[in-house]
């Protein structure tokens, strides 16, 4: 029968005695636990930021956009040829089942002036749904209604970063700005919404009532014209069978016949920025893979110390055979070395890891998360790691003979 607490208290005799040996040993492990550690909280951080980038533009979302112009032979580019009307966006509301909500859009980029103070930024005309469409919760004010949209109403609604460079401190509630030198009265404040997977700064931007951008601010190629059309599905399941209507639709208003290209283009965000989210992931999983690399490098480093150690207490291993110990003896206490080891340094690793991480996040501005999942599987692996490195010089020590041990010198 094995002597557990003798064998235990041999372990641990033998590491206390070689102290400087046992923490270089663990150095491989507590650098391979930290490395771990760091890099799945700098690619979890990195995760979970794009996935609020994400929810910020809003769900289940398909863009239409219009059509290419061509001159002379030469193809101008997606959005270049006006195709796109009210009537088309009041038509997939109505007509496509898949669909939620609908906001169509004529935006422009102008000078906004309040004061003595003035700022160049994206001039959006909208409808009220906009808002539903696209997650947007007012912070303060009123959404401009219907009855802005039938009579063009002066009237509009600010992004926080408008705010900032506008009024500072100063409630922009009731006041009076000129778009370019149109006044238009402050009705509303949009909440924060930050910036986008592509750095745009969301904030950054005024809401207009369509009609009002159609007819004061930009004007139209023809009555009715919008620059996209940003289409709500009811679902994430009921983003493909919302495509194809919108698709259908767009088809038979435009009278486009089945060989014909089409004069405008649909697309998934959501799908564009879930893609995104997952090559994210990947990337938090390579990161977590090569970190792992100098845990199995420690675990090496392991092996070799105890093979050493193996050799030079050979006597010490024939003492305790001639007197007693069991082959499994020896093995367990040499295993109990080794995951002691490990352990040891996965605590300190832990330590490493989430210090190292804080340090990341301060000098390198990066959102680093620390789950308990990645400091479990990290201190998890360790303990393998001591178990699978150190069982080869426990078996090897456990199979030397008592008579050939005594006689090593």
């Amino acid at each position: 029968m094995i002597n557990m607490p003798s064998t235990i208290k041999i372990s641990f005799r033998a590491l206390r005695v070689n102290k400087m040996r046992s923490a270089l040993t663990m150095l491989g492990i507590i650098i391979g636990v930290g490395a771990v550690i760091a890099m799945l909280a700098v690619g979890t951080g990195a995760s979970q930021k794009i996935s609020e980038q994400i929810a910020s533009i809003g769900s289940n979302l398909i863009i239409v956009i219009p059509g290419a112009t061509t001159a002379g032979g030469v193809r101008m580019g997606m959005g270049t040829q006006p195709t796109l009307t009210m009537g088309d966006a009041e038509a997939i509301q109505r007509e496509c089942s898949a669909v939620l909500d609908v906001a169509p859009d004529l935006s422009g980029v102008a000078q906004v002036v309040y004061g003595n103070q003035n700022w160049s930024t994206g001039v959006r005309g909208s409808t009220p749904s906009v808002l539903n469409v696209r997650d947007w919760p007012l912070a303060e004010g009123r959404a401009f209604t219907e009855q802005d949209i039938k009579s063009a109403s002066k009237v509009c609604l600010l992004g926080q970063t408008v705010i900032e460079n506008l009024f500072g401190d100063i409630d922009p509630i009731g006041k009076i700005v000129r778009i370019k030198n149109v006044p238009f009265t402050v009705i509303g404040v949009l909440d924060r919404k930050g910036q986008t997977p592509t750095g745009q700064d969301q904030d950054d931007t005024i809401y207009v009532p369509l009609t009002t951008a159609q007819k004061k601010l930009f004007g139209t190629t023809f009555p009715g014209m919008v620059r996209t059309i940003t289409v709500k599905a009811k679902s994430t399941e009921a983003l493909s069978d919302a495509e194809k209507q919108i698709t259908e639709l767009l088809k038979q208003r435009h009278r486009i016949g089945p060989k014909q290209e089409n004069d405008f283009t649909v697309r998934n965000l959501t799908q564009m920025m879930q893609a995104a989210e997952e090559s994210t992931k990947v990337m938090t999983l390579l990161l977590g893979a090569i970190a792992s690399v100098s845990l199995l490098v420690g675990g090496i480093g392991i092996m070799n110390i105890m093979l050493v150690s193996v050799t030079e207490r050979t006597r010490e291993i024939g003492i305790r055979m001639a007197v007693g110990a069991k082959t499994w003896d020896i093995r367990l206490q040499f295993i109990i070395e080794a995951v002691t080891l490990s352990l040891i340094g996965g605590i300190a690793g832990i330590v490493a890891g989430v210090s190292g991480s804080k340090v990341i996040s301060m000098i390198a501005g990066w959102a680093t998360i620390v789950s308990p999942l990645s400091i479990l599987l990290a201190f998890s692996f360790s303990g393998l790691v001591g178990i699978f490195f150190g069982f080869y010089p426990a078996y090897k020590a456990s199979l030397l003979n008592p008579i050939d041990a005594l006689r090593y010198e």
